[in-house]
């Protein structure tokens, strides 16, 4: 392999917010696999998503470029065929790359079940994988125990037993540790082991880096699925923050719902740890999530909303082990952090993860200079609990501002003020100060840089 071009790997979850990590200082996650990753990675802290809904976020995070410009407008558009992502990119710079999961970005039926398999089963057809050369995974349906899978090895879905983030990361880790594309292999095996057909031929190594992309569904709902090997806890347990109403129907549904959520933060954290174990130290790993999950924060449920929540996302980045150098060094917004167990407070966009592949693959810096990153929903997404608006917004690492598009929610006005928190000093966002007359110029400040 070119010692020049590191191997990497991205670990990538869904509904996963950034509050809700050991790391991070939740009182209910037990996550000790990615509490060990953040003591040898950078933290980045303020990181967002650009569109906090999956397929929005996905077409965003592979492509570098945010919706609906990559194509993606409303929920159920597909990436389109001819869309260039981070595979495309690197294949041309040497890589091979690879696929392993959920992948959200191809035709879906609106009318079919949302849940279950007919999502599941759905075919992607090759054109659509999004240039990786070898791909394995599923369109949704958000089957978190044994999930359909299909792909380059397996030309129709597949039923694969096994809780779907040790499936997922079983088959991930396979493919990196053969050194080769694995062969067909039994679809019993218990969360993706290996292939006892396979087991007396050697691994070949790779004569060219790897890119592979980890993709996990959990802990997206349904709650209540099982999550094998976690006891759940009490209800009465969960620690909620102050932004979530007490006494009445929300708090009861967010109780029971993280619960549930909460198990499969574990649960995942779990096979994400097994996945890591087989991962050389030498490899690039970024852990990320595509949105949050409001979980009763401000009264509101699920995603799509512009708050904390919703916007806010874990990312980890834990950069090559480079012995003959000792530490390394990473600077992004300006900033520069020690790629050890540090925090970075820049600005930073899931939009920003193909320049940073760049950037390493380049030895240079990443060309991510502005310390503001831009966060929007394109449209709205009419399924139950979701925002009633599109909107577009701006968020620094100390203030947020949110223009709605008061339109789509019944008013003439677009484009008008919606919300202006100040972060820095009201960081569960519980004071709006859109019309405060002493905050106006920050927020036109903050208004132009939207264009």
């Amino acid at each position: 392999m070119d010692a020049a071009k590191p191997n990497i790997l991205w670990i990538v979850t869904t509904q996963w917010r950034a509050q809700a990590c050991g790391y991070a200082g939740d009182p209910n996650a037990h996550t000790p696999c990615l509490d060990a990753l953040a003591a040898e990675s950078v933290n980045f802290t303020q990181a967002v998503t650009p569109h906090p809904f999956g397929p929005f976020a996905r077409a965003a995070m592979l492509t570098g470029v945010p919706s609906p410009e990559n194509g993606v407008r409303d929920y159920f558009d597909p990436l389109p065929a001819g869309a260039r992502t981070i595979a495309h990119e690197l294949r041309e710079r040497g890589y091979t790359t690879a696929f392993f999961g959920k992948w959200h970005l191809w035709k879906r039926d609106p009318a079919a079940p949302m849940v279950g398999e007919a999502h599941a089963k759905i075919v992607v057809p090759p054109e659509a994988r999004g240039g990786f050369e070898f791909w394995e995974g599923f369109e949704s349906g958000f089957l978190l125990n044994d999930p359909w899978l299909h792909g380059t090895r397996l030309a129709q879905p597949e039923r694969i037993e096994g809780y779907q983030s040790d499936v997922v990361c079983g088959r991930t880790a396979e493919w990196i540790a053969r050194g080769q594309k694995p062969e067909a292999r039994s679809r019993k095996s218990e969360g993706g082991g290996q292939n006892p057909e396979a087991g007396d031929q050697k691994p070949e190594a790779r004569s060219q880096p790897w890119f592979c992309v980890a993709s996990l569904e959990a802990p997206h709902p349904p709650y209540d699925a099982p999550a094998p090997g976690i006891a759940v806890r009490g209800e009465d347990e969960i620690v909620l923050p102050a932004n979530v109403p007490r006494g009445g129907e929300i708090e009861a549904r967010a109780r029971h719902e993280l619960a549930g959520y909460y198990a499969h933060i574990e649960a995942t954290d779990r096979a994400i740890g097994r996945l890591l174990a087989a991962v050389p130290r030498e490899t690039m790993v970024v852990f990320i999530s595509v949105h949050g999950d409001m979980h009763g924060a401000h009264g509101l449920f699920r995603k799509g909303w512009p708050h904390e929540e919703s916007v806010r996302v874990p990312l980890l980045v834990r950069w090559p082990q480079k012995p003959e150098v000792g530490g390394q060094r990473s600077e992004v917004g300006g900033q520069e952090s020690e790629a050890s167990g540090e925090r970075c407070e820049a600005a930073i966009s899931l939009l920003d993860l193909p320049e940073l592949m760049r950037a390493e693959i380049e030895n240079r810096k990443p060309k991510i200079e502005d310390r503001w990153a831009s966060i929007s929903m394109p449209s709205v997404v009419r399924l139950p609990d979701q925002c009633d608006r599109a909107w577009r917004g701006v968020r620094t690492p100390r203030r947020k501002l949110v223009l709605g598009d008061n339109a789509s929610a019944g008013s003439s006005q677009a484009g008008e003020p919606w919300l202006f928190f100040d972060l820095e000093n009201d960081p569960l966002e519980q004071r709006n100060l859109a019309g405060e007359p002493a905050w106006a110029g920050e927020i036109a400040e903050l208004r132009a840089r939207l264009g």
